[in-house]
């Protein structure tokens, strides 16, 4: 994917975070057997819960896109028209669906605001790309005293799977500043596909997830038949048959998603059409050109159609990113690259979801660490802002044709309506069917709230 980051622009912080590491599936090895101890650790390392209040769910699934390095809010979903330049920037605005303004980079989801939801008045804590990564994927700033789980990671272990597929899959990987399962078991951690389709395109396959080229499935079984032989001995010989019996449902387990079309399925573009592409833009280019001197498509149109196929088969949390917007220089050059792709993207997924009858039981969340400052920098760029920036959501229960809260005048404070980022948070597993203050208890003895002291920001819900 030629993404065209600049990470020259970037502060030194942001371009010497770990990148984000195109990790083996993980847990499936040739065999499936690396599965089977994924399922053996599910069923080992259960935690003590403390009961939460129940709360009848809304959505699904959640398909989050994550835009690291700091997307800016007044070049896209929070514009000042009326402020000085050196505010407002060289961008005009578009009008929405339902009377509101965006940026004129959107005008795609600008047409379809009727379905999203914009939060303009989001707060923050940490002005620093990776405590503020963190915060963002755990609802907490870093302690050295207890490391906090993902909301992936929470929302697996809160929810039951729906199907073959793991619960929490991230696209190729994980941000490596995002934390991991906390106090959480490891095994509540994400499948990590390892292949990209937005470099691999249409010949997207997850790493290991397939039986190697050597390995048919006739072979597959005998090996599987032998196993059986083995053990029905070692029964004979009186060991352990509860053991064996919950080894048996590990392996079962393995060799059912290793073998399975529908879980194959799920990860391929099987069966999409070239109009589905084209609805997510797949084409699409910025308007600067890369090394080469050509325009190049982004790659975050396949990404999302996978994402889709994956809430479409039962997969509770998706999580991808796209491009890089830590633009301490050329504010404009980032958005003018980046921009109408991410517009035709998100704009098609969420009319897709929508037309399949998904909308209404998968949250789309866009977010980013952090905004960008209001005035624009002598480089012509913006730097760190977390005290007010904008997200937005898409169904799952959210008020479609919201614009919630707002920004002051040259969108650097909440001017009204304040949204904490712990708030928003809770309020995403509130639509999940997630008391976000009950409490897990860590490390046998120490209960833990899933979010400290949050509360739904109920006006959010439709």
């Amino acid at each position: 994917m030629n993404s065209s980051t600049h990470s020259g622009q970037g502060c030194p912080g942001f371009r010497s975070m770990p990148r984000r590491q195109m990790l083996q599936a993980g847990v499936l090895g040739a065999l499936g057997l690396s599965m089977a101890d994924l399922f053996r650790l599910q069923a080992a390392e259960s935690m003590s819960i403390a009961s939460g209040k129940k709360i009848e769910p809304r959505a699904m699934s959640v398909i989050q896109i994550n835009l690291p390095g700091g997307f800016p809010h007044l070049e896209s979903f929070d514009p000042k028209p009326e402020a000085p330049v050196e505010y407002r920037g060289s961008f005009g605005v578009v009008k929405t669906n339902t009377g509101d303004i965006l940026s004129d980079n959107l005008p795609q989801l600008a047409s379809i605001a009727d379905k999203t939801t914009v939060v303009r008045s989001v707060v923050g804590k940490i002005p620093d790309h990776g405590l503020a990564t963190y915060h963002l994927h755990t609802g907490y700033t870093p302690s050295t005293v207890i490391d906090y789980p993902q909301m992936g990671s929470v929302v697996s272990h809160e929810l039951a799977a729906r199907g073959e597929l793991p619960s929490y899959i991230a696209i190729p990987g994980k941000n490596s500043s995002g934390g991991g399962t906390g106090f959480l078991p490891s095994s509540y951690g994400p499948f990590e596909t390892g292949g990209d389709p937005a470099t691999q395109k249409k010949n997207f396959q997850v790493r290991d997830f397939s039986l190697p080229s050597n390995l048919s499935l006739e072979q597959l079984q005998r090996r599987r038949t032998v196993r059986d032989i083995v053990e029905k001995r070692i029964r004979s010989l009186e060991a352990n048959p509860v053991m064996l019996d919950t080894m048996d449902e590990f392996h079962a387990s393995a060799y059912s998603l290793l073998t399975s079309s529908d879980a194959q399925s799920a990860f391929s573009f099987e069966g999409e059409t070239d109009e589905t592409f084209e609805l997510y833009g797949s084409e699409v280019t910025g308007d600067i050109k890369g090394p080469d001197n050509r325009l190049h498509p982004k790659g975050l149109a396949e990404r999302l159609i996978i994402a889709r196929r994956l809430v479409e088969s039962g997969v509770r949390f998706v999580t991808l990113e796209y491009g890089s917007w830590d633009c301490h220089s050329g504010v404009q050059r980032a958005c003018l690259d980046q921009m109408r792709p991410f517009d035709y993207a998100i704009s098609g997924l969420v009319k897709d979801l929508d037309r399949r009858g998904l909308l209404e039981t998968t949250i789309v969340w866009i977010t980013s660490e952090f905004g960008r400052t209001p005035k624009i920098n002598k480089e012509s760029g913006r730097d760190h802002w977390a005290r007010c920036y904008s997200m937005m959501l898409a169904g799952g229960g959210f008020k479609p044709g919201l614009v919630y809260g707002a920004s002051d005048s040259t969108g650097g404070e909440p001017a009204r309506d304040a949204v904490t980022l712990e708030n928003l948070i809770a309020t995403i597993y509130h639509q999940l069917g997630i008391d976000a203050n009950k409490e897990l208890v860590a490390f046998g003895t120490r209960p833990i709230e899933i979010i400290r002291d949050a509360e739904v920001v109920t006006p959010l819900i439709g």
